[in-house]
């Protein structure tokens, strides 16, 4: 009987959060991620290198744009810009 109790338990607490994400969802609150796509983002981290404890470059890309930007205690620095060749070129990236 203790089995048929914690099953039912169970059942409750996972009809209960199921309740919680569908009225989340109604609310507009929570989107699933599986219907999230990368592409829509703008800015975005694509790489970290650390230099030292206080220094490291950032490439960002920012749309088309990628940026590469030197972080330290006295600022940020953009270091350079590349952005995407318009045309038949293939996508490469032009400076």
């Amino acid at each position: 009987m203790d089995v048929i109790g914690q099953m039912g338990a169970v059942a409750a607490v996972l009809g209960s959060l199921g309740a919680a994400l569908w009225w989340l969802r109604h609310r507009g609150i929570a989107i699933p991620a599986v219907g999230r796509k990368r592409s829509h983002r703008k800015l975005e981290l694509v790489e970290r290198l650390p230099l030292g404890p206080q220094h490291s470059l950032h490439l960002v890309r920012l749309g088309e744009t990628m940026l590469l930007v030197a972080a330290s205690p006295g600022g940020c620095r953009l270091i350079e810009r590349h952005q995407a060749a318009t045309g038949a070129g293939g996508g490469e990236a032009a400076r």
